[in-house]
């Protein structure tokens, strides 16, 4: 039992020592081998993009997909590394026979780079004692090189020093598997100590100078084999000095120099540059050109825009990734085909020219993010009627560059017909209120702020729980923050107060009864003074509910009238957009107790009474007077819901001492009630006993106790419900 306790602990150890060792590409072979398992032993499933030599180890995301940068991949099933197949078996039965690095490359089939290394006088070596590292390019690799460009004549002529360099370039002086190979990591070359720069990221590519290992871990006796995709050459730039040296980025370089980021890009680090080239700053409008280039802060934000911390190399995305940027904003990095996508588009020229400090991929477009843009650049389509009003009405040219605003944009579906079909001067206006003289932003909203618009009104700002709402109308989601101010979008026109609560009644003519008892109980002056309540207003429909003792009650006594009236009232201003839909929202009476209101669509309801309140009429009022020392707007602001319904105190607005005589009389009469019941069922129990059978008197006395308690509670409750 103690061996077995034993072998079993050693096994599970060893096993978690093998997953803290293993790395993404170990787990991308391992899924695969997993995949092919029907195939036989050792074979992996492979998928090869269509129409394509590329061929990638599946991942659940391509494997369901079917698909590697939008096209089409077919399931291959290849040996596993260091396997071979026998003849009659199925699957990979056999353990591939193991050899000197150089014997290897032949293995592996990169006969090429096993013919040059012959050439150069490098097989010696391979042979030889020692432990190697060899990213062997592919037989393809060599093939897809330009002869003239890239590998010169001299390159591969016999016992050639260039060739002997350049597969030197290739090794490195110690054995490394795939899982040593880590993230950013610069590992010395066997020739002059030159950088090899490693990436390895979570989808299982592992890439040498932006070459991807299609074929890793191919142990040799003296080291191991690492296919790559592409032949790599000495890196010995930094991205500062490919901007200054390549004659399609010198506007790019005028720009980082400007911005004061072209010295960052000198220092050690991990980046990815997505280099705009000449072409694409000149399709950039003159004056947007102008405006970037005289901004230092949005210059360098526009730069920092197309900077990732990261090295994201073409052969390691297969799908698009969302990536964070310098800026502080987000890209989307995809792929199409062969070709890159940035945001979706295709747009890169070159790929992968690798650096000392992270890789460059050239392209045709500037990227423009939020922040290097004015605030009417950021308007989309959905607010296009707002953006076209504001041009056509002059209000564009009113807001000048060099100051902040904050937008105040109404999506197209609140421009009725009505509005479109209104005055231009009153349209103007309409508009101006939602141009706010400053910069905004979200994060900087609280509710009773005022906000001065372009026309010179004040705006209120409400924050609810689950939404911010500028007077009338609610915002929705989709702000955004430009170099010269802030994007909000709005639900709804916004419609400035511009009378008081008390002239609205006035002037509707639908609550009269409603103002009467206001002025009745003396509190008309709360219809007119400064505040902020919400006011659900009974229209004179409404007190035909009420019964004749309500009217008595009302009438005599002024407590009960202004408790109710007061019921009406809530303190601070509820909008609709701000009641949150589909839970009881509670809302504190100026008169003391709860108001629960259920907001579904545009009704609301009344629990207490189940009374329902339907809301016919929204607007907001305040009082305008001058505040002392300056001409700004002093606001009285009341929300006003027209209700159906009279909404009663769940106490009827009776004063304590008026319930606490009525309820003493309920309860002496349920007393008295309650002793002559009792003095009846005692009589009939002692009867019944007596006559029949004595053992019953306790059952019976039971039933009597339990049944008297179950009466009790139920008239107390009854009184309860009746008068408190």
């Amino acid at each position: 039992m103690i061996l077995l306790f034993t072998a079993t602990f050693t096994i599970l150890a060893l096993s978690s020592l093998d997953q803290v060792e293993s790395s993404a590409y170990d787990k991308i072979v391992t899924h695969s081998r997993i995949r092919a398992k029907n195939q036989g032993p050792n074979v992996c499933a492979l998928q090869q993009v269509m129409g394509t030599k590329k061929k990638y180890f599946s991942t659940c995301r391509n494997w369901y997909n079917k698909s590697i940068c939008g096209k089409k991949a077919m399931v291959l099933y290849e040996c596993c590394p260091g396997y071979m197949k026998l003849e009659g078996k199925q699957g990979c039965p056999a353990v591939a026979p193991i050899d000197t690095v150089f014997g290897t490359l032949d293995l592996v089939k990169a006969k090429i780079t096993q013919q040059y290394s012959d050439q150069s006088k490098l097989r010696e070596e391979l042979e030889g004692a020692g432990s190697y590292t060899m990213f062997a390019p592919s037989d393809d690799a060599w093939e897809e090189l330009d002869p003239v460009s890239q590998i010169p004549s001299s390159l591969v002529s016999s016992g050639n020093t260039e060739l002997y360099n350049a597969l030197h370039y290739h090794m490195v002086n110690k054995r490394l598997l795939t899982k040593d190979l880590k993230n950013d990591m610069t590992i010395e070359s066997m020739y002059n100590k030159q950088g090899l720069y490693i990436n390895h990221y979570s989808n299982g590519v592992v890439t040498v100078n932006c070459a991807r290992i299609i074929h890793g871990n191919q142990v040799a006796t003296n080291g191991v084999v690492h296919v790559i995709d592409r032949v790599i050459s000495v890196v010995s730039q930094t991205i500062k000095d490919v901007i200054e040296s390549n004659d399609d980025l010198t506007s790019l370089n005028t720009a980082a120099l400007s911005s004061g980021l072209l010295g960052q890009l000198a220092e050690p680090g991990h980046y990815t540059l997505f280099a705009p080239t000449n072409e694409a700053f000149e399709n950039l409008d003159s004056d947007v050109l102008e405006r970037l280039m005289s901004d230092t802060t949005v210059l360098q934000a526009l730069l920092k825009y197309h900077l990732l911390n990261s090295v994201q190399c073409s052969e390691a995305i297969m799908a698009g990734s969302v990536y964070g940027t310098l800026e502080g904003s987000n890209i989307e990095i995809g792929c199409d085909g062969e070709s890159l996508t940035v945001n979706g588009i295709k747009m890169v020229l070159k790929k992968d020219i690798v650096t000392s400090n992270g890789v460059i991929h050239l392209i045709n477009q500037v990227l423009m993010p939020d922040s290097a843009k004015q605030v009417m650049e950021l308007i989309g389509k959905s607010q296009s009627i707002f953006s076209d009003m504001v041009s056509e009405l002059g209000l564009s040219a009113a807001m000048q560059s060099e100051t902040e605003y904050t937008i105040l944009a109404p999506l197209n579906g609140a421009f009725s017909d009505e509005t479109m079909s209104m005055d231009q001067r009153l349209l103007k206006i309409i508009l101006e209120n939602h141009i706010v003289k400053r910069k905004v932003s979200l994060s900087d909203l609280y509710s009773g702020q005022l906000l001065e618009t372009l026309g010179g009104k004040l705006l209120r700002v409400f924050i609810y729980r689950t939404a911010v709402c500028i007077e009338n109308a609610c915002m929705v989601r989709g702000s955004r923050e430009g170099s010269n101010g802030v994007l909000h979008l709005m639900r709804s026109l916004i419609q400035p107060p511009e009378t008081t609560i008390y002239e609205l009644l006035l002037k509707d003519g639908r609550f009269k009864i409603f103002l009467a008892l206001m002025e009745s109980a003396g509190l008309t002056d709360l219809l007119k003074q400064e505040g902020s309540y919400t006011l659900f207003a009974p229209i004179d429909a409404a007190f035909g509910t009420l019964t004749e003792e309500d009217i008595t009650l009302l009438k005599s006594d002024i407590n009960a009238l202004r408790a109710i009236l007061l019921y009406h009232f809530s303190n601070g201003v509820f909008i609709n957009g701000g009641l949150e839909g589909g839970v009881t929202n509670l809302l504190k009476t100026i008169q003391g107790n709860n108001l629960q209101v259920l907001s579904v669509n545009t009704s609301f309801k009344n629990r207490y009474q189940h009374c329902k309140c339907k809301s016919t009429l929204y607007t907001d009022i305040s009082q305008t007077e001058p505040k002392q020392g300056n001409a700004l707007l002093i606001r009285c602001p009341l929300c006003l819901y027209v209700s159906k319904g009279f909404i009663k105190s769940s106490h009827l607005g009776l004063n304590k001492s008026l319930r606490t005589t009525l309820f003493i009389f309920y309860l002496f009469v349920f007393i008295i009630f309650y002793v002559c019941m009792s003095f009846y069922i005692y009589i009939y129990i002692y009867i019944y006993i007596y006559i029949y059978i004595y053992i019953y008197i306790y059952i019976y006395i039971y039933i009597y106790i339990i049944s008297s308690f179950v009466y009790i509670l139920v008239i107390y409750i009854y009184i309860y419900k009746k008068v408190i």
